[in-house]
């Protein structure tokens, strides 16, 4: 999987092979590997050197949030490697270009749908379904590395549904509360 990193302003590509138990950065190949893996986060040890990395796709078509490396965060995503079809042979029959995909629909309930800035634990819920928030209104809070962080409201508007509950773990864009506009 390649991983293209924006740190301090500058985008990075990395290559992350942990099944051969290497990354491959800037010409350099490193040896890595996991040291533990769970929900989204997973322990690596690259080159001696232990990282705890929140964020991390699940898989090579699962799309990166922000990663948080010891600590610190980045933004992240998947570099895919397009290849072009090789051209067809002189007289074989010409197929019609692909239709683009559809726009992603709005949510069934319509209106905001508010997503965790980064993965992790719900430890309070303030609002509920039915009340009006003004933009800025703390709808709940999520603990994360041992922090908590205030989740706000982008707009203002009427809570249409809460879904999660306190406990919950919730990956980065996993709807957690749904906002109507406000009238």
């Amino acid at each position: 999987m390649k991983l293209a990193v924006t740190v301090d302003g500058e985008t990075r590509t990395f290559e992350v092979d942990l099944e051969r138990g290497v990354i491959r950065w800037e010409g350099r190949e490193l040896p890595a590997k996991v040291v533990q893996d769970s929900f989204a986060r997973v322990e690596l040890e690259i080159a001696g050197e232990k990282f705890l990395v929140e964020g991390w796709p699940a898989g090579p078509t699962d799309v990166p949030g922000p990663l948080v490396a010891n600590g610190e965060r980045f933004v992240a995503s998947l570099v895919r490697s397009v290849v072009a079809p090789p051209p067809p042979p002189p007289g074989a029959p010409t197929r019609p270009a692909p239709t683009p995909a559809a726009e992603p629909a709005a949510p069934a309930e319509g209106g905001t749908v508010v997503v965790p800035p980064m993965p992790g634990r719900v430890v309070e819920i303030r609002v509920r379904e039915g009340e009006a928030v003004a933009k800025g209104h703390v709808l709940l809070v999520l603990e994360a590395m041992k922090m908590r962080n205030e989740v706000l409201a982008p707009v203002a508007g009427t809570v249409t549904a809460v879904k999660v509950q306190v406990g919950s773990n919730v990956r980065a864009r996993e709807p957690m509360v749904v906002l109507a506009p406000a009238a």
